[in-house]
């Protein structure tokens, strides 16, 4: 263990790095690493108190491994690259189950990844499944890498510690942060927060405007950065004096270097913000332009005379503020009141909604989930909150499309299930299917997109809409195909056949004999028959031709991609006469008859409706009858 154990942990913690996503600034890192080196594993890795967790990786499939396992835990404590040739060779990991087993490390370097405190919070390794040798050259290599990753680690150090420290510091920050940001952005000498190292927590423009550079590039710099080399040696004392406690502030005249080169002139005064235990937790400085001052004595009095009254004037507008902020913060207080209530009386009508209610976030987590979303699907609230949805009630085939929907409409703000009313699958807990009719809006608070949906469950109407669907295009007694269904179907068919280039043929078929049966055997013999004669025709036809039953005992046959030839459809009316004239096994005695034509091709000439060609193929059927029974008529073949 390191002599700094628990404020190195203290710190890993306060960065925020731990169990948290990929992010690019970490992985093009390790990527470059695997690269440059040449090694088929690269990992930043961070060393918790009892395991290291992989905040990036590469060739590795595991998140973490235990600490007492782990190479990093050695190289956090060492001053210099720890680096490892064979560590079967070496006695403090020949027996480590790393080695011994997956991923089965070798070799192994790592440089520690250390706060501006000089706390080592994890690593930058290159690991290797055989022994090798490093050389100087990739040492540096490693070195440079990890180089890169203590930069951004320490950048977000001095982040969190503006964060922590603007959070607990109320006598800088005033009683309303908006108070603050006016005073603290408006102000016409430069406002700053420094860090103990002297790092910018926080400028304000006017100290933007005096040294030229903008806010985002302060951050990146320390005072002693910009301040002229001559005048460093003068801050810095005065600023190691103050931390002892000799000094409750200083003032002094110093130089800045801008960003185009130029020396700027300043009054620097600088006072220490100190916790309960009397340690500097920042710096509050305050940089007045003295440039022109300097350049121009005689202006100095006016100058502090406007500035004495802008400061009084200002102090009057803050305390006419003061007294306005007071009353608005009474008229918020009685408005989130009332926002309460009505948020409980929303909560209890999502609550007892007869819809299914859930909320999503911009990642797809759920965030609410009411009493009918669990009857629905079958999910409690406690296991389906921070879930996915796509884990819940989506089906697998439509898990793409909603995950992408949700990313279109993010970047675009456009997408088609938004502001819809969407009839959809979906699934239970236990696997059955539904459909749900769904609605979704997407809101946008405090910066963040959340979706909200209402869906109510629909199976039994679709269900019922099927079934009429299918009895309104259904023969009821033989299970073909109505009338109604095929001329729905004759101009479907002509479109496909004029398309591909192929004759569309129709057969019209009435039973010879059939009435006789009927009327010597009863309605009931002569239903069966009517059965048996369609279960006859569906067996004889091919998958792309269709069988349908107008009345009575007439059927037709729709034939698709024929060639265009009469001999192709009498062919299977050859065949279907023959299938129907097999003896049919009815109760008492068994049965035959017969069965008489009609052919109308189409062939994708002038354009005929679906009653025409009917009546063509009705007409040679007819023709067959005359012929005498039990025969194939068409235009080719008249009798």
């Amino acid at each position: 263990m390191p002599p700094d154990e628990l404020d190195r942990l203290s710190m890993l913690d306060a960065l925020h790095l731990l169990d948290t996503p990929p992010e690019p600034v970490f992985d093009r890192v390790t990527r470059l690493a695997s690269r440059l080196l040449d090694v088929p594993m690269a990992l930043f890795s961070l060393v918790d108190a009892d395991r290291q967790w992989f905040k990036s990786r590469v060739g590795l499939e595991v998140d973490e491994t235990p600490r007492e396992d782990a190479f990093c835990a050695h190289a956090i404590g060492m001053s210099a690259p720890l680096v490892v040739n064979d560590a079967q060779q070496d006695a403090r990991f020949s027996d480590n189950p790393l080695v011994n087993g997956p991923p089965n490390i070798r070799f192994y370097a790592g440089v520690p990844i250390r706060t501006t405190a000089g706390l080592a919070i994890g690593t930058l390794c290159a690991l290797d499944t055989k022994p090798r040798t490093f050389s100087e050259e990739e040492v540096q290599v490693l070195g440079d890498l990890a180089a890169i990753l203590t930069k951004e680690v320490q950048y977000r150090e001095r982040m969190v510690l503006a964060r922590d420290q603007l959070a607990h510091s109320s006598e800088v920050l005033g009683a309303s942060e908006a108070r603050f940001r006016t005073i603290f952005d408006i102000a016409s000498v430069g406002i700053a927060l420094v860090a103990p190292d002297g790092g910018w927590i926080s400028v304000n423009k006017a100290l933007c405007d005096i040294v030229g550079y903008s806010e985002e590039e302060l951050w990146r710099l320390t005072f002693q950065q910009i301040t002229h080399p001559d005048d460093v040696s003068a801050d810095v004392a005065q600023l190691a004096a103050m931390g002892r406690g000799e000094l409750d502030q200083y003032q002094l005249e110093k130089r800045y270097i801008r960003k185009d080169g130029s020396a700027v002139w300043i009054n620097l005064n600088v006072s220490p913000k100190r916790n309960d235990a009397g340690v500097v937790e920042y710096y509050v400085s305050v940089i007045k332009d003295i440039q022109a001052e300097k350049a121009a004595q005689q202006q100095v009095a006016a100058l502090n005379a406007d500035l004495e009254r802008r400061v009084q004037a200002r102090t009057a507008e803050l305390q006419d503020a003061n007294v306005q902020l007071t009353a608005a913060m009474k008229r918020q207080h009685a408005i989130e009141g009332e926002l309460r209530a009505r948020e409980a009386e929303i909560r209890s009508v999502v609550e007892n909604a007869n819809d299914a209610y859930i909320s999503l976030d911009e990642e797809g987590t759920v965030t609410a989930w009411n009493r009918q979303a669990e009857d629905t699907f079958g999910w409690p609230r406690n296991e389906a909150l921070g879930r996915k949805l796509e884990e819940l009630i989506i089906p697998e085939a439509h898990r793409d499309g909603h995950r992408d929907g949700m990313q279109r409409f993010l970047a675009t703000r456009i997408a088609s299930a938004v502001d819809q009313r969407l009839e959809l699958p979906a699934l239970r807990r236990d696997g059955s299917s539904l459909t749900v009719e769904v609605r979704i809006r997407a809101l946008e608070i405090n910066g963040r997109t959340m979706f909200s949906a209402f869906l109510h469950d629909i199976s039994a109407r679709k269900e019922e809409q099927e079934k009429r669907e299918y009895e309104t295009r259904h023969d009821q007694l033989t299970g073909l195909l109505n009338r109604r269904a095929l001329l729905e179907s004759i101009p479907i068919a002509q479109a496909r056949a004029r398309r591909s280039g192929k004759t569309l043929g129709m057969l019209f078929i009435d039973l010879d004999g059939f009435k006789a049966v009927n009327d010597s055997q009863g309605h009931e013999a002569g239903d069966i028959l009517l059965g048996v004669i369609a279960e006859r025709l569906r067996a004889a036809v091919r998958k792309t031709d269709s069988v349908y039953r107008l009345a009575g005992d007439e059927f037709t046959v729709l034939l698709e991609d024929m060639a265009d030839t009469f001999d192709d459809a009498h062919t299977v009316a050859e065949k279907l006469i023959s299938s129907i004239s097999e003896p049919v096994e009815l109760p008492g005695r068994a049965v035959r008859v017969r069965a008489s034509i009609g052919i109308a091709l189409d062939t994708g000439g002038a354009e005929r409706s679906s009653d025409e060609l009917l009546k063509e193929a009705d007409h040679f059927m007819y023709q067959a009858k005359k012929a005498g029974r039990g025969r194939v008529c068409s235009a080719r073949r008249p009798y």
